[in-house]
């Protein structure tokens, strides 16, 4: 080969490289002239999906502003509040009542104002209490109305709050400071407590009778994936009184016995009285629970493209997909939700969201027999990670930031946070391939529309998917991926779940998810209901948010 060819062949490989090049940064624009391209959707909502977008940046810190100025009240910022301090806990949109907002959507009433709901603890108070103040008009708030007993009929007594992340950090200073120093020996020799080693998992709920605020804390090694990784130790921690120097320890556990605290655990220690068993220290990656690739490296995967641009579009909080058109949200406290979901125009629910994830756990230890975890006390929507793309959702596919207030007098942001895409299916949605009397074939391409987040609660990832499909169905789905929880493995522990390493018992247990549908097929409803996935054996399947 001379080198005029060479330098040829050189040329048609750059030109080529180029022209992939720019095909993928061109993504989602047009092409200049291509006779098939699909013709754009017009998106005829006009603003109207906005009744039901989240609160922005700005908008939530005019909400704080205003509740610091109007309560008369000193408000504490949450990052940093002791139980004893008035907080903010959570400002998130408060959506207009049914009525007020198909008025608007229908073109008979007047746009609702819009408003925020902000949930107040009040610690700093005669009678210390949870209190919903609905907060507005926005941009500019000149009004707030406490709603607390029309919701809930009634107070709600402060012991009923859900834990602050600032609680969970005390509680975690009350164990390294107050609690582990009155056993040394036991923690230095048997637990290896270097006073960071050990990683505390709350289990919940907190107590078993009305006024009750004591948890089982569950000790692991702090190794990445310390879920997988318990020590045998499990505190009782009474932390109902709003004086975090009054906190106490009301009982022990180790290894099959209980203890009133610390100091008798340390006793008994020291006099050979009770059955130790060490556990392998683990390497910081956490050995078998490293999310680390056990495989080398294969060839990539295969990817998806879409060689025209998206065939749906993203306008705010509306979405335009085909014959399909929805709005969405995100709440705080309950994840993703859709509203005013149309297909051909015409409407087929006012709501379908995301209401509560449930799951009740059993084991011989007692944090793990007594658990049973209602994510939507710790914020689904507050957990709701960063995705990433080509892993968590397609390459191509439309990444939204999320932002709330929770847990902090500050705005808070997860970047790319939802994301939406159609996919392949893989299968046709018709096909016929006629040999018989005449030669012929039709098929369709099956493809379907995804909305997605993914929500990280403690050992657990919730992959929440709204799925839209091309014969008029929606799928809402959810799977659970993550780390398992898990007990002390000890005794009979294999009646409460499978041994997974030496002195590790994944424990049995089951999950809830609960759906919100308010259907309005045919014309509006006068009620929703709630629509229950049960993920054991049987699992519900189906169309709609799956229903027991």
């Amino acid at each position: 080969m001379n080198v005029r060819t060479a330098l040829v062949l050189l040329a048609l490989a750059l030109a080529t490289v180029l022209a992939l090049v720019c095909v993928l940064l061109s993504r989602g624009r047009a092409p200049g002239a291509c006779p098939h391209r699909p013709p754009a959707q017009e998106d005829p909502d006009g603003g109207q999906s906005l009744v039901f977008a989240d609160l922005t940046p700005a908008e939530l810190a005019q909400v704080v502003r205003y509740l610091r100025g109007h309560l008369g009240l000193r408000l504490v910022d949450a990052a940093r509040a002791k139980p004893s301090d008035n907080c903010i806990a959570s400002v998130e949109l408060q959506v207009p009542a049914k009525a007020e907002a198909l008025r608007f959507l229908d073109g008979a009433g007047a746009r609702p104002p819009r408003e925020a709901l902000a949930v107040l603890y009040f610690g700093e108070q005669a009678e210390p209490n949870v209190t919903e103040y609905v907060v507005g008009p926005l941009p500019t708030p000149l009004y707030h109305r406490d709603v607390t007993v029309r919701r809930y009929g009634g107070k709600v007594p402060y012991h009923r709050r859900p834990t602050l992340a600032v609680e969970y950090k005390q509680l975690a200073g009350f164990l390294k400071s107050q609690v582990f120093p009155t056993a040394p020996s036991f923690m230095r020799q048997v637990m290896e407590y270097d006073g960071g080693s050990l990683a505390a998992l709350t289990a919940a709920p907190r107590g078993f009778q009305s006024g009750d605020r004591i948890t089982w804390f569950a000790l692991f090694q702090n190794v990445s994936g310390f879920f997988v990784h318990p020590v045998g130790l499990e505190v009782l921690v009474d932390h109902s009184s709003l004086d975090v120097s009054r906190w106490a320890v009301s009982r022990v556990f180790y290894n099959g016995q209980y203890y009133g605290d610390m100091v008798q655990l340390e006793s008994a220690y020291v006099q050979g009285r009770i059955s130790v068993e060490k556990v392998r220290r683990a390497p910081r990656d956490g050995d078998f629970s490293s999310m680390k690739p056990r495989a080398p490296r294969a060839a990539p995967f295969p990817l998806q493209y879409e060689p025209q641009g998206p065939r749906y579009s993203v306008r705010n909080n509306h979405v335009l997909y085909q014959a399909w058109s929805f709005a969405f949200g995100m709440s705080v406290s309950t994840g993703l939700r859709l509203f005013d979901i149309r297909h051909k125009g015409e409407r087929v629910a006012y709501e379908i969201s995301v209401q509560e994830a449930m799951s009740v756990y059993g084991s011989n230890c007692p944090a793990g027999m007594s658990t049973r975890y209602m994510d939507g006390s710790f914020g689904i929507g507050r957990y709701t990670s960063p995705l990433v793309r080509g892993v968590d959702c397609p390459y191509f596919a439309t990444y939204l930031d999320v932002h709330f207030l929770a847990h902090s007098q500050l705005p808070q942001g997860s970047k790319g946070a939802i994301c939406i895409f159609e996919q392949n299916l893989g299968s046709p949605l018709r096909r016929h391939y006629s040999n018989l009397q005449s030669l012929y074939y039709g098929g369709l391409v099956n493809s379907a529309l995804v909305l997605r987040s993914i929500a990280t609660v403690g050992n657990y990832d919730y992959v929440w998917d709204f799925i839209f499909y091309q014969n008029g169905a929606i799928e809402g789905k959810v799977q659970a991926t993550g780390y398992p929880s898990s007990s002390f493995f000890y005794g009979d522990g294999l009646r409460y779940g499978n041994r997974v390493w030496d002195r590790t018992l994944g424990t049995l247990h089951t999950h809830f998810i609960n759906y919100k549908v308010d259907l309005d097929v045919g014309g509006r409803s006068g009620s929703s209901f709630t629509a229950c996935h049960y993920l054991g054996k049987p699992q519900c399947s189906g169309g709609l948010p799956p229903v027991c």
